[in-house]
């Protein structure tokens, strides 16, 4: 009565102030007058204007500071002031709401906010004693329930929650949320079948609520009850069929055969979850990546997962990630046809990505395609002037053209918009790369100069193994650690026969990062170690780049045939240099291996 009738005097003392008159001068705006009785209210309200009308939170606090120093046992001002600070400083708002609490223990308003400041600054404790009275002060409203058994279980007293969550059921019914606390309970204190007979009660209050069915079904599926959890799981699927929260139920299905390693009614809930329009096209691309990571998954269950790939192609023909991967599902089919004329087609939509084109290229290579090749990289450039990809694409073409001046102006012209030390330090790669294919030009292989002692006098020569140098340097200070590059460079030094300690020191760094384990690497170390004349080293790295060599590359059978002569092992290189020329390797280069035939003669 003390507030209302404060309120009140407030009101009329301010209703009766005297009102100014239509063109008389304005008296000065006088300092409001207020009993002391009433300053704590004053400044209170002016505090709430504040935070809820101007929304300033940094005055508001100010004057319910100001409210509380006139009055410390001010309630509304500490509720006030809590309610203002409990996001940002939790013990403070905490202390507040406790002074609240206790000027006025039977306000609600002011219990259910000290209890939500205890949970907010981790006072679980004196919280549970809180909560335990705002219960009793409250009892018709169920979240005191989920919160007080929540702290009963957090204070590992699990049987206490269950008598909190029995009596919140005894008293408002079966509610969802406190339902399944209630089981989660049950199944933690090791009571199943009481979790199961709760669930069975569920379902036979609602035998036709596909939720209750999949909770019985779940707890059936834990204990092992496989033909009881099918029965319940087909109620389910039957009951929701048509509902909008069939996913949830098909997501059961799909998991349930997924444990019983039934994969093939897995992937049939997963047909429909595909088909549903429910679920994000996202999800629908992480569950089809998880399945086809594993080759052998793949194979076993092609036609099922065959039918998921053409649904997303089906439902989503414009989207990316779907073109994407419904091309590489026709990649790991062996169509590879059918994935280019797929790309093919979505080049023609509007805005295709430069990916699309990258793929074509890409593939188009693959086929030996030129032509195709020379027509793809001119219409992209043509539809994203400014990707580097597409540059490097297009400088590659060059490359293998043997156009390679013209190569370097094109990576030298993406160099100006790369943004990356990656992209930077390609792009210097791929510059000294097209160097050294220069300095190589009308010269023969590097074991017939290592043979035949040819040393390069022309200044061209000269022009492109410096500036191959500069460019591998360069390309190294942006991706010091690349091991392709480290490769290529070393390999460079090898066969020009320049700063050879350099180029092992690389070699060597290549062999370590990768562990022995790839037969190009293994091969431009031997070569490195050939070239400084220790032969036996190089002969044995040499054997093993054979061992490992899945392709029978013609290239590594000359270079142990070289070596093996340089050993003068004549007969045995003869026959590493034939099975080269068997696999392919230049056939006037192998001749040349050979004396002439008056000098066998």
């Amino acid at each position: 009565m003390r507030l209302l009738t404060a309120i009140l005097a407030l009101f009329i003392s301010l209703v009766a102030l005297p009102a100014t008159g239509g063109n008389k001068p304005r008296a000065p705006r006088q300092v409001p007058q207020w009993a002391d009785s009433l300053k704590s209210l004053y400044l209170y309200t002016e505090g709430v204007k504040a935070l809820h009308i101007h929304r300033d939170t940094s005055r508001a606090v100010g004057l319910f500071n100001e409210a509380l120093t006139t009055d410390p046992d001010y309630a509304p001002a500490h509720h006030a002031l809590s309610m203002a600070v409990l996001s940002s400083r939790p013990a403070e708002a905490r202390d507040h709401a406790r002074r609240a609490y206790e000027c006025d223990s039977t306000n609600l308003w002011y219990h259910r906010l000290y209890a939500q400041s205890l949970l907010v600054s981790g006072d679980y404790r004196e919280a549970l004693d809180i909560f335990v009275k705002l219960k009793n002060a409250d009892a018709k409203n169920p979240d005191n329930y989920r919160i007080l058994a929540a702290l009963y279980e957090l204070r590992k007293q699990p049987y206490a929650a269950l008598s909190t969550l029995d009596s919140a059921e005894v008293r408002f019914g079966r509610i969802p949320l406190l339902s399944q606390m209630k089981r989660q309970l049950l199944l933690s204190t090791h009571q199943t079948d009481k979790a199961i007979e709760d669930a069975r009660a569920i379902v036979e209050e609602a035998p036709y609520n596909a939720e209750n069915q999949l909770i019985l079904a779940g707890l059936y599926d834990m204990t092992h009850q496989d033909s009881l959890a099918a029965v319940h799981f087909k109620l389910a699927y039957e009951a929701d069929s048509t509902s909008v929260r069939s996913l949830k139920t098909l997501y059961a299905l799909a998991d349930h055969y997924a444990v019983r390693r039934d994969f093939r009614r897995m992937l049939q809930m997963t047909q429909a979850i595909f088909e549903s329009d429910e679920e994000t096209l996202d999800n629908k691309i992480e569950r089809f990546k998880l399945y086809t990571d594993d080759r052998n998954f793949y194979r076993e269950y092609y036609f099922q997962l065959d039918g998921l790939a053409r649904t997303l192609a089906l439902k989503y023909p414009k989207e990316v990630e779907v073109v994407n991967l419904y091309a590489n599902h026709l990649i790991l089919s062996g169509e590879l046809e059918h994935a280019l004329e797929l790309y093919k087609v979505h080049l023609a939509d509007e805005n295709a990505p430069e990916e699309y084109y990258i793929s074509v290229i890409n593939m188009e290579n693959y086929l030996r395609h030129t032509d195709s090749v020379r027509h793809y990289v001119h219409e992209s450039l043509r539809r994203h002037p400014s990707s580097i990809p597409l540059r490097m694409l297009k400088g590659n073409l060059y490359d293998r053209e043997q156009q390679h001046d013209k190569a370097i102006a094109v990576y030298t012209e993406a160099l100006s918009h790369a943004q990356t030390d990656t992209l930077k330090s390609q792009l210097w790669g791929m510059i000294a790369d097209s160097w050294f294919q220069i300095s190589c030009k009308g010269l023969p292989d590097e074991g017939l100069r290592v043979m035949k002692n040819i040393r390069p006098r022309v200044s061209r020569h000269r022009k492109a193994v410096a500036q191959a140098d500069k460019a591998y340097g360069k390309a190294l200070k942006y991706q010091p650690d690349n091991v392709l590059l480290m490769n290529n460079y070393a390999y460079f030094m090898a066969v020009e026969g320049i700063r050879l300690p350099y180029a092992e020191e690389l070699a060597q760094r290549v062999i370590e990062a990768t562990g022995r384990s790839n037969a190009t690497y293994l091969d431009t170390y031997a070569w490195v170690l050939y070239r400084q004349g220790r032969l036996d080293e190089a002969r044995k790295i040499m054997r093993q780049a054979i061992v490992l060599d899945k392709d029978n590359s013609p290239s590594l059978l000359v270079h142990l045939g070289d070596i093996t002569n340089a050993l003068g092992d004549r007969f045995i290189a003869e026959t590493y240099w034939r099975k080269a020329l068997e696999a392919g390797y230049d056939a006037q280069s192998i001749a040349d291996r050979f004396p002439p035939a008056d000098d066998k003669q």
